[in-house]
Formats: C-alpha cells, structure tokens, sequence
C-alpha cells in the first residue's frame, strides 16, 4: 500500500501517525496543502500511484476541496467528502443526527436578530450561539440573558462573517463539568476520553484534562448510531451527559486530533486507523478485482476487524527517509 497524507503543518497526530507507518514499513507521501495545483479537467498521473488519501488538513475549506477533486479522480479518501462536508457543517450534522433518530441537544437556526431573540427565549436562558462552521471552541458564547444576547447578535451581525449571520441556537446542556470525547474506527468506539474543565467549553484546545472513559454499551451504541448518520469513517464524536439522564451527541468532527487520549485510554490510536484504512482499502480493491466495483467508504463502518494491518515492517523504506527529512 501507497498512502499520501494532506497536510497544513506537522503537528503531534501527525508525527504519531508518520512514526507508526514507519515502523510498519508502509510507503508513504506527505503532501503540503499550500503547494496543491488542481487542473480540474486533467488528472494528475502522480495521483494514480497512491492507493489512498488520508485528509489531515487543518483548513476544512482546504481539505474538503481537495477531497472533492480527488474522489472526481477516482482516488479513495480518508473520509470521504460526503462524510467531512457533513462533519464540518453543524447544521448538516444536527440533521443528519434527528434524521436518525441520535439524541442531539435541541438546536433552532435563526436569521434576523431580532428573531433569534425568540429562539433564544424560546430555550430559555442561558442558551448557546455557535457559528455552524469551525473548532477547538472557538467564538462559542453563552448567553445568560437578553442583554448579552442582543450583545452578541450585534457583533456577530457587525463584524462576522456571512457565516454568523446564519444563527444557530442550541440549549445549554448543564453537563457535569466534563464532556466525552469517543473514537470511532469503522464500526468499533476504540476509546473515549473526559475533558474535564472550570470553564463550561470543556475541549482540550481550551484546557481542559483529559482522563479515560470507559465505554459503555449505551456510549458504543450511542456512537455507532451516530457514525453511521454521518456515513462512517475515522470520527471523533462529542458527547454531553445530560442532567436527567442520557447521552446526547453533540457534534462529530472528521479530522480528529488524539495527542491528548493515547495515554489516558492506552489504545494506540493511530495504529487503529492505519489498520481500517488497509482494511477497507484492501477490501474494496478485492470488490474491483471481482468486477463488484468500488462501493466506497459507504455506512457499514466494518473495516479490518482483525487489527492485524501490515505487521512485516517491511516493505519499501524510501517514505521513511523521505519524511524524515520532512518532520526534522
């Protein structure tokens, strides 16, 4: 197997991932975002020597765009287009969510301010804004009572972008100063961690500490339902506990970072994902041999059950020396 690896910068769950592909003797590219040129109507040939494409773009516009055009190639990507569109988007995933049926705080999208007032109203304070795109918790607010909402709304009508004059209004969920992260690969939650914090944005890009999280049949149940609304894939997926009892799925992210679980679960992580990645990989080139085609990444989630991946560590050691020289 061929993997290239889209990229922004090296990061840690970069560098985790480079050094497991590494030790399993899997050849591998990492390909720089900034220096991608797409011409649209003719494929690059360098493409067709890559068996898949692992998104890690930190840009979502970036990494879905090329996702897009890549899967237009014919290449396969990790996740796909359909399921990263679909994670990026807040609204798009609370749909997808209520679509099947997955528990989701409930959540009221507004345009005018002065209408989303009364959807604010509507939940009672306090209540929660977000922008229905972006991460690591940024430009949340809490509204406590009208003033800070018409507050807000002002700023965000002022000097946001157009994308905050879409309003989307969530209750606020009075979580026990913790939330669960969980990991899900193909069809199995592997770990999930508690970002435990003051503040009421528990993510660990604010703060807040991690510590393991057993998983439950009512978390991995809750998961795998959620996985496959979205289409399955490498998915982080956020969840609250509510104050009556229950799960409910926040949001689901499609490049998730995992420096801060490994060693609070003890699950390997990255090894996970290199070994659903051969998995399906694998799987889906027996499909074409077989004249059945390429089904796609698809909602079976099923993926190498066996864990096993390439254990040889042999295999063509030139993308080691290559990335070396790229991470320093």
């Amino acid at each position: 197997m061929r993997l290239a690896i889209l990229t922004s910068r090296i990061r840690v769950e970069e560098k985790l991932l480079i050094e497991a592909l590494n030790r399993r003797g899997i050849v591998f590219d990492i390909i720089d975002d900034g220096e991608l040129l797409f011409d649209l109507a003719r494929p690059d040939e360098r493409w067709r020597g890559y068996d898949a494409v692992l998104c890690r773009s930190v840009s979502q516009s970036r990494g879905l765009a090329a996702l897009h055009v890549l899967e237009h190639w014919g290449m396969r990507t990790y996740n796909t287009a359909a399921v990263t569109a679909l994670c990026n988007d807040k609204l798009l995933t609370t749909l997808a969510l209520l679509r099947a049926g997955v528990p989701t705080p409930r959540t009221l999208l507004a345009y005018d301010a002065r209408t989303t007032v009364r959807a604010i109203e509507m939940l009672g304070y306090p209540a929660v804004l977000k922008p229905t795109n972006g991460s690591w918790g940024r430009l949340l607010a809490r509204v406590n009572d009208r003033d800070a909402a018409e507050a807000v709304l002002e700023h965000q009508e002022t000097l946001g972008s157009y994308q905050h004059h879409i309003h989307y209004v969530q209750e606020y969920i009075d979580k026990p100063q913790r939330d669960i992260r969980a990991f899900v690969v193909g069809d199995r939650t592997i770990c999930a961690i508690y970002r435990t914090s003051q503040h009421w944005v528990t993510n660990t890009a604010r703060g807040a500490v991690a510590s393991n999280c057993p998983v439950t049949p009512e978390l991995e149940s809750l998961c795998a339902s959620a996985a496959r609304a979205v289409g399955g894939g490498i998915l982080a997926i956020d969840v609250l506990e509510a104050p009556q009892g229950g799960l409910l799925v926040n949001e689901i992210n499609a490049t998730m970072e995992f420096r801060n679980s490994i060693a609070p679960t003890g699950v390997d992580i990255p090894n996970a994902m290199i070994d659903y990645m051969l998995g399906e990989t694998l799987r889906c080139a027996q499909g074409d041999k077989s004249g059945r085609g390429n089904s796609g990444q698809g909602n079976s989630g099923q993926g190498d059950k066996s864990g096993q991946g390439d254990k040889s560590g042999q295999g063509d050691k030139s993308g080691q020396a290559r990335q070396e020289a790229v991470i320093g």
